[in-house]
């Protein structure tokens, strides 16, 4: 990848969502998680899928146990996720619109860009294997997974996370996201937050920009957001963007 930026107009790096937002993933995780219901004897309706969306997969884990399935958290897990990859081998990437055209022309431009999910890394890094291959490139520069952080989404540590690795503000960060925790998780991370709403409608709201997708959206519509927020702050908050704790400094304060 790239990693020399050709426009100074763009963001510091782009985070990305993965399930749903870079991939439609979610069906496959509905199906994981109704067989494995129903191999306890229960029933698994949408809803109930649509209440796992965005979660961490511990948390996910425990609602699956409130439904009848008697095995521990770990497992479960483990379990959802081995069938997902089974999928992912069998039926290839499910592109969500305007994913893969805005992570080219990203890459293309040398913004750095992180992959920031709550699945498992083997399984964050199977798709961005997979998306490497289709590219002919890593656009990645690092991958921030579920299992590499102590608090999941909404928590913001695993956008922190990335942004330390990166070695980038994240308040001059982009990330793009899908779902209520994703946003919630960006936006106490100080990103400019993007919601492309897809199995969960997203609310109005000040503090993220919501796009009906990203198809279409190029590099102009991004750097018009940085331009737009980052500008102001950089002008009239200097000190609230300073003062912004890393991922290493909340770590401390939770253990102290």
């Amino acid at each position: 990848m790239n990693l020399i930026r050709t426009n100074s107009s763009l963001p510091a790096a782009v985070l990305w969502d993965m399930d749903g937002t870079i991939v439609d993933t979610e069906p496959y995780w509905m199906l994981a998680e109704t067989e494995l219901v129903a191999s306890f004897g229960g029933t698994w309706t949408h809803e109930d899928c649509m209440q796992m969306v965005g979660n961490g997969l511990e948390k996910s884990a425990e609602i699956l146990q409130g439904a009848g399935v008697d095995m521990e958290i770990d497992a479960i897990v483990t379990l959802l996720t081995n069938r997902v990859q089974e999928q992912l081998n069998s039926h290839g990437l499910p592109w969500r619109p305007g994913a893969l055209e805005l992570l080219t022309a990203l890459s293309a431009a040398g913004v750095p860009m992180a992959l920031v999910t709550m699945s498992l890394k083997r399984m964050a890094q199977q798709i961005a294997d997979k998306i490497t291959e289709q590219l002919g490139e890593s656009p990645f520069a690092t991958i921030v997974a579920g299992d590499m952080v102590t608090d999941p989404k909404p928590h913001p540590e695993a956008y922190l996370l990335a942004a330390d690795i990166l070695g980038v503000d994240p308040v001059h960060c982009i990330a793009i996201e899908d779902s209520v925790p994703g946003l919630a998780a960006a936006v106490s991370a100080g990103t400019i937050a993007i919601g492309v709403p897809h199995q969960i409608a997203l609310a109005s709201a000040d503090d993220y920009i919501l796009w009906a997708s990203l198809a279409g959206r190029g590099l102009d519509d991004l750097a018009e957001l940085y331009h737009d927020r980052i500008g102001s702050l950089d002008s009239n908050h200097s000190e609230t963007i300073t003062s912004r704790p890393t991922a290493h400094e909340l770590e401390d304060v939770s253990r102290a």
